[in-house]
């Protein structure tokens, strides 16, 4: 370790402010050791189920009925997996993804991955930006342009609950989650859908590599699933919790931190999944093959389901995405920043800078184009997120496969080879949906 590295590794924290701020438990029952340790791993999950996700799921479910649903399922699976290793990585170690890679990478290197790190999290919080704007127009009928406007003033929401402290963050999100799962559970009970179609669909399928539409839309459910933000935002707020500097405390501590990220991500397949039945149930089966603009979604989905609640349902659980989703986003533009450059802003400053980028285009397609031009925009948001995933990916894996820098706590070689074998997917697909692209 350079003394550079040793210096970040002993001085510099991740969020300082909620830092070490949740007492865990060393003794008692199972759950009692558990509990202190749920939280994290459903902020993680909200980036698992954002708007972009809706518009990738509702095109995917629409077009190929239940085909994408192994997508889904694979997608998942790698997210639980490259979580894991991020809770390996901020508890191991005490940075974050962000930190380990200042630390450990030559300066140039280290700056184009923070420009790129940007980039993911203004691609996400466009995507926030739409579909809060599109839950608000559904419900209010506020005009979208005044939508995403009002989108700007989200950073009050932040403020408020930084303040009042971390847990009270992680309440408001479980509780946004609950409400998410229970509308789209009504919804699913109205769509009756084919329980062998969905069985059939959790089998991947040779066409979905071949066909190219296919494929982008399939690459914007990773890109829409397992996020780069995410990686650097779990990394970090697993040291929210107080952990003891021995081997056997951080050995209990990572493993807890996984078992919460699985969960909760657990929680996320059965929405994502949810979305994506409902679009194959509704949709592809009556021939509306074309859904993809969340607005045109909701307005179908009442005359199709018989009832104007499942309409209702579907806005209530989008503006609670859009509101999840703000508050995860600006958690993770402060990571960033703070964990590459080493630079502290305000965290109003920090969330204004993020949406202000995010408004200027969601702001130009709405007025030029209206709600005919979001859904595009929503999936290339997430076809730009799967783009982006390997440089977050790559170095992670690195980390978490050296004892010069993780010590004891190095990723056994079975998790090391599962997860370069899912950096090698992820680059290969990229590179294959980018040469149909240019050679279409």
């Amino acid at each position: 370790m350079t003394p550079e590295a040793l210096a970040l590794h002993l001085k510099a924290k991740s969020l300082p402010e909620v830092f070490g701020t949740i007492k865990t438990r060393d003794s008692g029952s199972y759950l009692k050791r558990l509990v202190p340790f749920l939280g994290p791993g459903y902020l993680v999950a909200v980036g698992y189920m954002d708007p972009g996700n809706w518009a990738t799921a509702l095109a995917g479910g629409s077009k190929f009925g239940y085909t994408l649903l192994a997508v889904c399922l694979i997608s998942n699976l790698m997210a639980i997996l490259l979580q894991s290793l991020c809770a390996r990585l901020g508890v191991a170690t005490g940075h974050d993804l962000a930190q380990a890679c200042r630390a450990f990478f030559p300066k140039p290197l280290s700056f184009v991955l923070w420009i790129l790190a940007e980039l993911a999290i203004c691609a996400t919080d466009l995507a926030e930006v739409i579909g809060t704007a599109i839950g608000l127009y559904l419900l209010f009928n506020i005009p979208l342009e005044w939508g995403v406007l009002l989108t700007g003033l989200d950073v009050f929401l932040v403020l408020a609950l930084q303040r009042v402290g971390f847990r009270w963050i992680e309440a408001f999100i479980i509780s946004l989650l609950v409400i998410i799962f229970g509308c789209f559970g009504v919804q699913m009970i109205l769509a009756e859908p084919d329980i062998m179609g969905i069985l059939g669909g959790f089998v991947p399928r040779p066409e979905i590599i071949t066909n190219p539409e296919m494929l982008y839309i399939a690459l914007g459910i990773i890109g829409a699933t397992v996020m780069p933000h995410n990686l650097y935002l779990h990394s970090s707020i697993v040291q929210t919790r107080i952990i003891g500097d021995s081997d056997a405390e951080k050995k209990s501590a990572i493993h807890f931190a996984t078992i919460d990220s699985t969960l909760a991500l657990m929680l996320a397949l059965l929405v994502n999944g949810s979305i994506l039945i409902l679009a194959a149930a509704t949709f592809h089966s009556s021939g509306h093959t074309e859904i993809a603009e969340l607005g045109d979604a909701h307005n179908m989905l009442m005359p199709l389901l018989g009832t104007a609640l499942a309409g209702t349902l579907f806005g209530v659980a989008l503006l609670c995405c859009g509101l999840n989703s703000t508050v995860t986003a600006t958690l993770s533009g402060q990571i960033v920043m703070e964990g590459f450059i080493n630079i502290r802003v305000a965290p109003w400053v920090r969330r204004l800078i993020t949406r202000g980028i995010a408004i200027v285009p969601a702001m130009i397609i709405t007025v030029l184009y209206g709600s005919e031009g979001t859904g595009k925009l929503l999936i290339l948001s997430q076809v730009i997120l799967s783009l982006q995933l390997p440089f977050a990916v790559v170095p992670l894996i690195l980390f978490t496969s050296r004892k010069s820098i993780i010590g004891n706590f190095k990723a056994p070689a079975w998790i090391i080879a599962l997860a370069s074998l899912t950096a090698a997917i992820l680059i290969t697909l990229n590179i294959k949906m980018l040469l149909d692209i240019l050679f279409a």
